[in-house]
C-alpha cells in the first residue's frame, strides 16, 4: 500500500472563513501515484472542521448562518477558563473534524458539484489541515 501525506497552513483575516480546498487535495492525489484507495482530509485543531458540499457562494453564507444560529457566540461554561471560543468548539463538532474521499482511477471520485471545504471557526492564527492519501 502507499501513501502520501501532506500539510495546508492557514491564518485565516477572519474568525470563521470557509476554504476551498479541494485543488490541494487533487494535487495531494496525483503525487501520490495511488490509483484506487482514498484521501481522508483531517483539520488537526478542535476549533476547525472539514467537509464536502457545493461551492455557491449563497450555500456557504448559508452554512454560516445555520451554524451560528445553533452555537452562537455566548456565554459558555468553557469561557470560565479564561477562553471565548466555546461557540467555535460546537461549530467543529456539527461539522465533523475529517472527512474520506475515494480515489479511482487516479481521481478523486467526487460527484459533479461536491467540492473540498476547510472550515474554520476560531481564525486568525496559524492552524493545519492534513490530508493523507493512501491505496494502491
Amino acid at each position: 500500500m502507499k501513501s502520501h501525506t501532506k500539510y495546508l497552513t492557514f491564518n485565516t483575516k477572519h474568525h470563521r472563513e470557509y476554504i476551498n480546498v479541494t485543488d490541494e487535495v487533487r494535487q495531494a492525489v496525483d503525487a501520490s501515484g495511488v490509483k484506487e484507495g482514498m484521501a481522508l482530509v483531517s483539520a488537526m485543531h478542535i476549533t476547525a472542521g472539514v467537509y464536502v458540499n457545493d461551492a455557491e457562494s449563497g450555500l456557504i453564507q448559508d452554512i454560516d448562518d445555520w451554524l451560528e444560529k445553533l452555537t452562537p457566540y455566548d456565554n459558555y461554561r468553557h469561557h470560565m477558563t479564561g477562553e471565548t471560543n466555546g461557540d467555535s468548539h460546537l461549530k467543529s463538532l456539527l461539522v465533523h473534524h475529517q472527512i474520506i474521499v475515494p480515489i479511482t482511477d487516479g481521481r478523486l471520485d467526487l460527484g459533479p458539484w461536491q467540492q473540498v471545504y476547510y472550515a474554520e471557526f476560531d481564525g486568525q492564527r496559524r492552524k493545519r489541515l492534513i490530508i493523507k492519501v493512501m491505496g494502491e
